[in-house]
């Protein structure tokens, strides 16, 4: 109950509680949100989380094929149907799939190869997103499991999604 002075209390505890702390516990629990990250923060975050090089695969590779999933948007959600039923849906910012690689609750036969949930996929930490494309591109044995790269980034130039960047 919120008393005249500002403060909570909590029923019996005789304890209070400011309103500014309940208000920064609050901005705790809400946790990190979803972003849209710029080509040079998003090169330099990939090359943190040590995707430069991995599998034998450019940094230019990576951010390109994150442009071509999500536009770089970290809370992006697209639904795969067949005969207008949704049969799988991809999460973050490299589109991760519900069928294969994380658990979104709903995708029937679902795998979670990645053992993680989807939606850890759609705030603006890259490293569960990091750690699960490693997965992927080990397991399917390359950069091939993303349409977005295939169409865009394969065998292409890809270097100008790092230029400038200092990475």
């Amino acid at each position: 109950m919120l008393s005249g002075s500002g403060s909570i209390r909590g029923k019996g505890s005789g304890g209070s509680f400011s309103a500014l702390k309940l208000l920064m516990l609050g901005l705790l629990l809400v946790g990190t949100s979803a972003k849209v990250y710029q080509r040079c923060e998003l090169a330099r975050t990939l090359k943190r989380f040590g995707m430069d090089g991995y599998y034998k695969y450019s940094l230019a590779n990576w951010v390109c094929m994150a442009y071509s999933e999500s536009r770089y948007n970290t809370s992006a959600i697209n639904h795969n149907t067949q005969h207008g039923k949704v049969w799988s849906t991809d999460y973050g910012i490299f589109q991760i799939n519900s069928k294969w690689w994380c658990d979104d609750q709903k995708t029937q036969g679902g795998k979670n190869i990645c053992g993680l949930r989807c939606d850890a996929l759609l705030n603006d930490y890259l490293g569960d997103d990091c750690k699960c494309a490693k997965v992927i591109v080990t397991q399917s044995g390359g950069m091939g499991a993303w349409v977005g790269w295939n169409r865009n980034c394969k065998g292409r130039d890809v270097e100008y999604f790092v230029h400038g960047c200092g990475v």
